[in-house]
């Protein structure tokens, strides 16, 4: 009998398409828009749960699945599942390791010159019919220093771009590789060092315990006054209070944000409503909900919702490693396990 394989977090009918093609023949597959926790009752028997990280996959999620082998995230990052827990019962999870490295790289860029060149102001300013260029000057990047914070695939493609543009480059990574730096052309550095020089930070580390809030009250006092924020990785890297503040006090210029933290609440919230359901809301969900309001309507803020990694070519790719990763577990020889 072929398992029951559940595909949750998708939406575009292509990449649906595209899976069943290629899955057909391993099992029976469902898929949803919505999250995991949204849709237990109609996934119960899976598995095999392909997943992506607005889902969170905790343990009780992981209780209300009792058939449940193997979960494969279409992602690199995989914070949204409880892996100790998985594994305490048995249950396999794969990832993408990369994908989108260029992709990725290339949003942080497009960030970065949209800060740059106040592209946000300007566009509003232009959709009134106000062509005044005042208050609008930019910046060169070139002769800039940009602090990289995480050396792995997304960090060095970063890293290359930056070179291009000729700008000079610091790194932070617990594992430095001292060999690409010379290579590259970029210095490693301390955390602490990087954000005291950088005028431009860029964040690409994973998340975890150890990297919560990395940026917080503390290590912003450590930034470079009038430097500017760019977050590509996980919004929770970044204290969503002491952002808001710094900007108000002009310790940091402006921020461009793929990522928020809490934008996983923010999405099932709005799930739940198009579904017509109801919610107790803690305090601390609409605190965090309200701050990110606030923080986006500034004019030195730009935000795009999570799509540093949304190409047709980087989709295409996180599906192929994806199908593979569950092939690979139906014949007995898992590939991509995280630890």
């Amino acid at each position: 009998m072929n398992p029951a394989i559940s595909v949750v977090d998708i939406e575009d009918p292509w990449e649906i398409e595209y899976l069943k093609k290629h899955l057909s023949s391993s099992g029976e597959i469902k898929n949803f828009k919505e999250t995991a926790g949204l849709v237990l009752d109609k996934i119960k028997d899976s598995a095999i749960l392909s997943t992506f990280i607005n889902s969170k996959v905790d343990k009780k999620i992981i209780d209300s699945l009792p058939n449940l082998k193997f979960i494969a995230t279409r992602s690199t990052g995989f914070d949204h599942i409880d892996v100790d827990y998985a594994r305490k019962k048995g249950i396999v999870v794969s990832n993408v390791p990369t994908y989108g490295e260029n992709t990725v790289a290339e949003h942080t860029f497009a960030l970065i010159l949209s800060i740059a060149r106040h592209l946000k102001k300007a566009h509003v300013k232009a959709s009134k019919c106000d062509f005044a260029i005042k208050g609008l000057m930019g910046f060169d990047l070139k002769g800039k220093t940009i602090g990289v914070v995480g050396t792995g695939h997304i960090g060095l493609r970063v890293i290359k771009m930056a070179v291009g543009f000729s700008m000079k480059v610091l790194a932070f990574d617990p594992k430095p590789n001292q060999f690409l730096s010379e290579v590259l052309g970029f210095e490693y550095a301390d955390f602490e060092t990087l954000l005291g020089r950088s005028d431009i930070i860029s964040l690409h580390a994973p998340y975890n315990k150890k990297t919560h809030h990395l940026i917080n009250e503390d290590s912003i006092k450590l930034i470079k006054k009038g430097a500017i924020l760019i977050n590509t990785a996980r919004g929770g890297l970044v204290d969503t209070v002491a952002l808001a503040r710094a900007l108000d006090q002009g310790a940091l210029a402006g921020a461009g944000l793929d990522v928020l933290e809490g934008e996983d609440i923010i999405l099932e919230e709005k799930q739940l409503l198009m579904r017509r359901r109801k919610e107790l809301h803690t305090p601390e969900k609409l605190q965090l909900t309200l701050r990110n309001c606030f923080l986006l309507q500034r004019e030195n803020v730009v935000f795009t919702p999570h799509i540093g990694f949304y190409s047709k070519q980087a989709l295409q790719r996180i599906l192929d490693t994806t199908i593979g990763n569950i092939t690979g577990f139906l014949n007995g020889n898992p590939v991509n396990p995280v630890s």
